[in-house]
């Protein structure tokens, strides 16, 4: 058996190409390890389950109104004590917790902000479905203790961004801003070893993921774009595609990394009537993953700009998201451009 690179030692070999670029390649290492041991353990209660106790829901609701699990709550406290520990981090801000958390008195601190949606998909959970937990790295720009708007950077400000996926192996997939590279968890010795080196994704795809249950409240550009996709080889495309949906961002887009697709979660007239913009969090969801997109030759964008470009005005913002395979997402702006 080829033996793998691992994790550290992809780090480690990274680190000339960091620096060269002007960022601190030790201290994003660092933490980048701090991540990963972060993954490993939510990693661990997700495959135990039930025998860990950790499922079901914990009774309460997060800053969006919606139900936590208790596995929510676990995952946000183990993110929160790995990476901290690192000693790189002035605060953290999780999808989890209404304001951002600041490092504590006693705890070395560091010069990066970080966001995280420590278990996206979590309404998976009580049926082994697929979650994950998805993280974004940002410069803290003050010598000052951090505040809420400190966090509030565009996606193009990013260092450092991933997920883990935990699934039927577990994967930790991560951007520096040269390239996406995904790790598989060998589970015996603990490590993630380089599984998918240059990840890359399709510019043209035959695939499409999207919650169909609220196709009566797409808008125009998003119900034209699907009813000629299942309009298959009769349609305008000329071609038969499929849908899928996994209920959870993480294995969806995971997916279209590995080959090729197109990721929607769009505005609708429902959430419009609600006076939301979208379903997805900027910071914690669309931001890390539009630039993981981008960085394997995808795109990103809201049907109005590109995700990365937007400026966030609340730590909680929610955007719409359209991600994937270049030409469908170029097709997709073009659809919005001529509605508007």
């Amino acid at each position: 058996m080829t033996q793998r690179i691992t994790l550290k030692d992809y780090l480690n070999q990274n680190a000339a190409l960091l620096q060269e670029q002007g960022k601190d390649a030790d201290a994003l290492n660092t933490l980048m390890l701090g991540i990963a041991d972060a993954c490993v353990d939510i990693a661990d209660l997700v495959r135990h389950g039930e025998l860990a106790g950790v499922l079901g829901a914990a009774g309460q609701e997060n800053v969006q109104g919606e139900e936590q699990k208790k596995l929510d709550i676990i995952a946000n406290d183990v993110f929160i004590e790995k990476t901290q520990d690192t000693g790189q981090l002035a605060g953290i801000a999780s999808e989890e917790m209404d304001h951002h958390y600041p490092i504590p008195d006693g705890v070395e601190k560091g010069k990066y902000l970080i966001t995280v949606d420590p278990l996206d998909g979590s309404s998976n959970i009580d049926v082994n479905g697929a979650t994950g937990t998805i993280f974004s790295v940002l410069p803290h720009m003050s010598e000052d203790a951090p505040t809420d708007a400190d966090f509030l950077q565009s996606g193009e400000q990013q260092v450092l961004a991933g997920y883990c996926l935990f699934s039927s192996a577990t994967m930790l997939v991560i951007t520096f801003g040269n390239g996406v590279a995904g790790f598989t968890l060998d589970i015996e010795q603990g490590e993630f070893l380089l599984s998918h080196e240059n990840m890359t994704v399709p510019k043209t795809t035959k695939e499409f993921s999207i919650n169909a249950a609220y196709a009566a409240h797409w808008h125009a550009p998003v119900k034209r774009y699907i009813d000629e996709c299942v309009q298959g080889e009769q349609g305008p495309r000329d071609a038969n595609f499929n849908m899928r949906w996994a209920g959870s961002m993480v294995g969806d887009v995971h997916r279209i990394l590995c080959r090729g697709g197109v990721f929607l979660y769009p505005s609708d007239e429902r959430m419009q009537k609600a006076g939301k913009a979208g379903k997805l969090r900027l910071m914690y969801e669309a931001n890390p993953m539009a630039w993981l997109m981008e960085q394997a030759g995808g795109l990103a964008h809201t049907g109005a700009q590109s995700i990365l470009s937007v400026d966030p005005t609340e730590l909680h913002q929610r955007v719409p998201v359209m991600m994937g395979s270049a030409d469908e997402v170029e097709r997709l702006i073009d659809y919005h451009t001529s509605a508007s």
